[in-house]
């Protein structure tokens, strides 16, 4: 009963809430307007949001979000099918409508272990390998020079225990391989920001790990600029601590932060459950899939706190941080409502499936009304 009595006292409240939040969209009030002295408030698009195919979407992009990211188009395996075959088509397309909305445009990614076109995957020889870097990196980065504001030249070389990932890149090249990245991009265009993106490298081990390679870098004569930490993140974790000291460690290093590709599970994680195999179907599960219908309010509250706390930490830090991309657009589009397990509905973003603005949205505009 009183866990009932207060779920009554709180209804009011969320209820208010997402009305307001609503009624800030609506009365013009944007995440990019609102955050546009501090940093660059993006999001990563699809093909069909690239091509402008929903009306309806696209105004919400372009009111909201002054960063894009191309989400799937722009990886190895679209961009350079073949060995003597590039195709650019949608990718055109991409930095054309950042360029047409006057948009930061991030380029994602150059050299990736997974997503590689066959022929990538198959290459065995040192040779080959420093080849096919060099005409990838130097074709792409080139045609694109002057347009594309900063480029993910590496994406996830690290395990999580911060030793380098034992990919076809490691394995034909040696760690320089990493040197060679970085250099290459720069040479096709030596003004456009070079970063490292990873996942989880925040975490101390892998955080540990990133510093080094990033030193690495810089003394082989490579010109890094800047680490994306992706911020796939949940409820609970990582602490706001651990990210705070991962703005401060990367920093210190000279590096711009940015964090690039921000989502807030609500679903439960096969990792997280005792005795786990990971490879386990739980696709159909009840369990695993607990809001398949709608996300209940005590989470939506907690979800607009996460986020809350996590922008309140970015503005604490906004002189180290030189952007912030959600993971999609809205809640329908979000690659977590298939990973890692198919077919659950998951509400990691600001707006949900019918592109309305969430508490979550207006949790974090609210940091911004407080401020002034």
């Amino acid at each position: 009963m009183k866990l009932i009595n207060h779920y009554l006292l709180l209804l009011p409240l969320i209820i208010f809430t997402s009305c307001n939040a609503q009624k800030k969209e609506k009365n013009g009030i944007s995440l990019k307007d609102s955050y546009k002295k501090d940093f660059y408030i993006g999001t990563a698009l699809d093909v069909n949001q690239i091509e402008e195919k929903n009306a309806k979407e696209d105004s919400l992009i372009k009111k909201q979000f002054n960063a894009i990211t191309a989400e799937n188009i722009m990886k190895a395996m679209f961009l350079h099918p073949s060995k003597d075959k590039y195709d650019f088509a949608t990718s055109d397309k991409f930095v054309a409508y950042g360029e047409k909305n006057k948009m930061f445009i991030h380029g994602h990614t150059l050299i990736w272990h997974s997503q590689l076109a066959p022929w990538m995957a198959e290459i065995k020889d040192s040779t080959e390998m420093k080849a096919f870097m060099r005409d990838h990196i130097t074709t792409i980065v080139s045609k694109y020079k002057g347009r594309i504001d900063s480029w993910d030249v590496v994406n996830e070389a690290l395990n999580e225990d911060g030793t380098l990932r034992k990919s076809v890149f490691l394995k034909t090249l040696g760690e320089q391989y990493l040197v060679d990245a970085f250099k290459l991009a720069a040479a096709a265009d030596p003004k456009v920001d070079l970063y490292y993106n990873d996942y989880n490298n925040e975490e101390p081990a892998k955080r540990k790990g990133n510093i080094n390679l990033i030193k690495k870098i810089k003394a082989g004569g490579g010109k890094i600029d800047g680490v994306g930490i992706q911020a796939h993140w949940r409820l609970e974790s990582p602490s706001i601590e651990m990210i705070e000291e991962s703005i401060l460690a990367y920093s210190a290093l000279g590096l711009k932060v940015a964090f690039t590709e921000l989502d807030i599970t609500v679903l439960p994680n096969p990792w997280d459950l005792k005795g786990a195999d990971v490879n386990q179907n739980f696709e159909g599960s009840a369990k695993m899939n607990p809001y398949p219908e709608k996300l209940p309010d005590s989470v939506q509250v907690k979800l607009a706190e996460r986020y809350a706390s996590i922008f309140k930490l970015f503005l604490k830090h906004k002189d180290k941080i030189s952007r912030v991309t959600f993971w999609g657009v809205y809640d329908g589009q979000s690659w977590l409502n298939d990973w890692p397990i198919k077919g659950r509905t998951n509400y990691p973003l600001l707006f949900d499936k019918d592109l309305k603005p969430k508490k979550a949205y207006d949790s974090v505009l609210k940091l911004k009304e407080i401020k002034k």
